[in-house]
């Protein structure tokens, strides 16, 4: 196990280092790029050094931001996307500074012309570096242990992956007598939802064997990784209480929203008077949407959006989840829903102080109190005020399973921040075109109750 683990070690190192050599070979053609087109003095010849500095440090966060190197989780289709999407806004970025650094806009054209040469490199990059991957190291003999069968929907997507994990065998947590004998053989383990004893006699095993365990949090587990340590005692003691963002960051945190959602109401509002008008002239029905929800310590305000469903899409009064296919939306409305312009009057409500640019979505009454009455701890996330994006629209999906958004809220909460704030906003840019996010439940479930769907309202 020792000799084989090493060897592995060895291989993955060589994919980070051949990943570390493209993210180099994009910031040096960008510092060719720069070098040739722009002419500076001698005098001002370090700002070529400063500025392709700049572009690397905003491209490695992007990259960090998007997963643009975690090969062999995410499709060389993904990988291409994000490393892509990462050079865009640098590019974009370091050109509006240094623009408006030396208040003249340089020739563009050849950054875009290296653009375009990146976009290609990266597609054959991420093919190439996918395959060597997975001959290098080979798909990983995988165990799950489980807990109920409900756990396994949660790994549905992981199904799906058959070349890094074989998940070829299941066993149920009462089924698993003498754990070290049953999993021995094993190269990786997924674990969900078992009791908190065997899972850390688990979580031990894998760190002594060398085995990669993948455990799926529950939501005191979450709870916990945000725990503060006690020091004043001779014993570990973890401290969870109620989140209380310090006084600054909430001051700066609405100081953006306000600046964020006038810029974006500046910015979008050719766009929302052309939105208006469409959904006016296809029934001549009213052109927002006002909907009950529910943002911090369970306060109601009226979010506003443009209407994407006919009038009566809910006359007889029952909150109703949006599924695929949903007869309700009209032809309108999946174009605006698909591109998210449905959205964009929301910033009249971080306007005014009843949501923020980033925090966890509002919920509707009805829908967080069928959801509270099954799942107690949903009421968690109105710890702080709901937000137009957040974690588990960036890292989730519509169609995830509430739960699991619930404890991505939650992983917010315990990181918030100014980065991550930031990192979020960004990590939206690269889900804005992404069909499967915007994607209905499955027909046929139409409320919040957990053995109908496992959905939560967009």
């Amino acid at each position: 196990m020792g000799r084989e683990l090493t060897k592995q070690d060895a291989r993955a190192s060589l994919i980070r280092l051949l990943n570390t050599g493209h993210l180099l070979l994009t910031i040096g053609s960008y510092y060719l790029t720069f070098r040739l087109s722009i002419q500076l003095g001698p005098l001002e010849s370090r700002y070529y050094l400063y500025v392709a500095a700049l572009y690397g440090v905003l491209l490695y966060l992007f990259d960090r931001t998007y997963n643009a190197y975690l090969v062999g989780f995410m499709s060389p289709g993904d990988l291409a996307y994000s490393q892509s999407l990462s050079a865009t806004l640098s590019l974009l970025i370091v050109y509006t500074l240094t623009a408006l650094a030396w208040t003249r806009f340089y020739n563009i054209a050849p950054f875009l012309l290296l653009l375009l040469c990146q976009i290609l490199l990266n597609l054959i990059w991420s093919h190439f570096i996918t395959n060597l991957y997975f001959k290098l190291i080979p798909t990983k003999k995988t165990v799950v242990v489980y807990g109920k069968e409900e756990d396994l929907l949660r790994i549905g997507e992981i199904k799906d992956n058959p070349r890094k994990f074989s998940l070829d065998t299941y066993i149920r947590e009462d089924a698993l007598m003498d754990f070290q004998q049953t999993l021995e053989g094993y190269e990786a383990m997924f674990v969900i939802g078992i009791n908190a004893a065997l899972r850390n006699q688990l979580a031990q095993h894998c760190a002594q064997r060398g085995i990669q365990g993948y455990f799926l949090p529950d939501v005191g587990d979450v709870l916990l990784s945000g725990a503060r340590h006690i020091q004043s005692y001779s014993v570990p003691i973890l401290n969870v209480e109620r989140k209380v963002p310090a006084p600054e960051f909430l001051f700066i945190k609405r100081c953006f929203d306000i600046l964020a959602s006038l810029l974006g109401l500046a910015v979008a509002s050719p766009f929302m008077l052309l939105t208006a008008l469409a959904v006016w002239l296809y029934d001549r029905g009213p052109v927002f949407y006002t909907q009950t929800r529910l943002t911090r310590d369970g306060k109601l305000f009226h979010m506003i959006k443009f209407r994407s469903m006919r009038v009566d899409a809910e006359k007889d009064g029952v909150a109703r989840l949006t599924t695929e296919g949903d007869e309700r939306i009209t032809p309108v409305g999946r174009l605006i829903r698909a591109i998210r312009m449905d959205e964009l009057p929301q910033l009249i409500n971080i306007l005014k102080g009843d949501m923020s640019i980033v925090g966890p979505r509002p919920e509707r009454p009805e829908i967080a109190s069928q959801y509270t009455k099954e799942f107690p701890a949903f009421a968690l996330r109105l710890q702080v005020k709901a937000g137009l994006t957040g974690y588990a629209q960036v890292y989730g999906r519509y169609n995830t399973d509430p739960r699991d958004k619930l404890e991505m809220d939650l992983m917010y909460i315990n990181k918030m921040g100014i980065f991550t704030d930031m990192m979020l906003i960004f990590g939206t840019l690269r889900i804005l075109f992404v069909k499967e996010s915007t994607s209905g439940i499955q027909a046929g479930h139409i409320t919040a109750n957990l053995s109908e769907t496992n959905e939560e309202q967009k």
